[in-house]
């Protein structure tokens, strides 16, 4: 029987196998953004259209060519969002904490929709953590993100990523960098794609962006926005450096850097790596002092970044970055008879409710196909329960690492099972006669908070 459908082109399963994956590297975003004082907000997936083209700019070609826009059934123009910035701002407006304590520090991690052409690292359907820090112009705020940014990637250990910076300065310089973009293109006018063309006039700086070879070509001799800065965003640009320098964070400038989206103002920065071919970006942001006012607030200087989830997933694998492994069973409970059923929903009901995995057979089939079963969810312990072990109420719980059995009261069972599991882990760790640290095994040190 053939499918009904598959999955739209451009997006992706992620499967039970691999999801401990994604949870890890999202976890370890949330934890490390944590530590840095942001906290977690959720924007809805879709929003009214302005939003976009006011937020993002229309001369983008996020918002000429790649947002997913319909009209809903009251005739409103709705978008699929594309970023997290945009909504992000809308919320803080909204919802108020443009009146609360500055600055507001929030993170999130989003799912956002793009039609561009399907590649590895680049999907239709993508998926991003990202921060936004409103209500600071201070140079020591693009420092802090682009530390938080290096704190994920050293905490999921991948390597070799460059950091590169830029300052597209302020309206009032890029104003005459503007006009020197304008003079050099027009000289080459007829060569621009037809998008570029139409750049030259609205937004010189996109051509810098654009994808097309030729134009790409051309923008190599177009002078650096460096070179216009005024002297407060020159000011603002160095301070950025000294910081990062304190904080021993090694960057290149790199003067070709705008980002994709006009919203971006003075500090812009990108994560490259060369591991995973020409979707090198991992990470990029930087300060959009003129974009919460843009959207109806007050002028409110901020900043912020977007990481691909996706881009992150190939370059860890490309490096071999370690994950944890995914989590099996800690015991899987063969039964045989309805009476051992009932004694084995029972057991379950308990180990769970202690904060034990257990499972059993759902189908209830026989005790070897149960076994076949139980080794293929890799379970760290088995027992198997019949009619004799709930006559006498005692049970062999097997440790399916040492294959060693241990007879356990079944009316006792949680606190026998932990004892025993417990007795393992002890005897695991005094293989190598190394001193046991009790806390770790009891999730009470924290290493990450020591790692320095």
């Amino acid at each position: 029987m053939a499918l009904v459908t598959k999955a739209i082109k451009g997006t992706k399963d992620v499967l039970p196998k691999d999801v401990h994956k994604n949870q890890y590297i999202e976890a370890t975003c949330l934890d490390t953004a944590d530590k840095y004082g942001y906290k977690e907000i959720r924007t809805p997936v879709f929003e009214h259209t302005e939003l976009f083209q006011r937020g993002v700019g229309d001369t983008t070609d996020v918002v000429q060519k790649e947002m997913y826009t319909f009209d809903d059934k009251g005739g409103r123009s709705i978008t699929l969002r594309p970023e997290g910035t945009a909504g992000a701002v809308r919320s803080y407006l909204e919802n108020g904490l443009c009146n609360e304590t500055l600055p507001q520090k929030v993170c999130y991690l989003t799912s956002c929709y793009r039609y561009e052409k399907p590649q590895a690292g680049r999907l239709r359907e993508f998926h991003q953590f990202g921060v936004e820090c409103f209500g600071t112009a201070s140079p020591l705020a693009d420092a802090e993100i682009i530390a938080l940014a290096k704190s994920v990637f050293d905490s999921l250990e991948i390597k070799d990523l460059n950091l590169e910076i830029n300052s597209i300065g302020c309206p009032e310089c890029r104003a005459e960098y503007h006009k020197a973009l304008k003079e050099y293109f027009y000289g080459r006018k007829d060569e621009l794609c037809a998008t570029c063309q139409d750049r030259l006039e609205r937004n010189p700086m996109r051509i810098l962006d654009c994808k097309s070879p030729i134009c790409s070509e051309i923008a190599k001799d177009a002078p650096v926005v460096i070179d216009y800065l005024c002297d407060e965003c020159k000011e603002h640009f160095e301070k950025v450096q000294n910081y990062l320098k304190a904080q021993n964070i090694e960057y290149t400038i790199n003067p070709k850097i705008v980002r994709g989206l006009d919203y971006y103002t003075k500090t812009v920065f990108e994560f490259v790596s060369n591991s995973i071919g020409a979707q090198g970006t991992v990470c990029g942001g930087g300060r959009y002092d003129g974009l919460v006012d843009e959207l109806g607030g007050q002028k409110t200087p901020s900043l912020g970044f977007g990481m691909g989830l996706e881009r992150l997933m190939l370059l860890m694998e490309a490096q071999n970055a370690p994950f944890p492994d995914a989590g099996v069973p800690d015991l899987f409970i063969a039964a045989l008879g309805e009476k051992a059923t009932l004694k084995a929903v029972e057991i379950a009901k308990d180990m769970r409710s202690e904060g034990f995995s257990a499972v059993m057979d759902l189908n209830q089939r026989s005790i070897r196909a149960q076994m076949k079963y139980a080794d293929k969810l890799g379970s760290k312990f088995n027992i198997v329960i019949g009619d004799n072990e709930v006559e006498t109420g005692i049970a062999k719980l097997k440790n399916m690492t040492s294959g060693e059995e241990t007879e356990i009261a079944l009316e006792t069972f949680v606190s026998g099972f932990y004892n025993t599991s417990l007795s393992q882990q002890l005897s695991d760790l005094e293989i190598n006669g190394e001193e046991f640290d009790f806390g770790s095994l009891f999730g009470l040190n924290n290493n990450s908070d020591n790692e320095e």
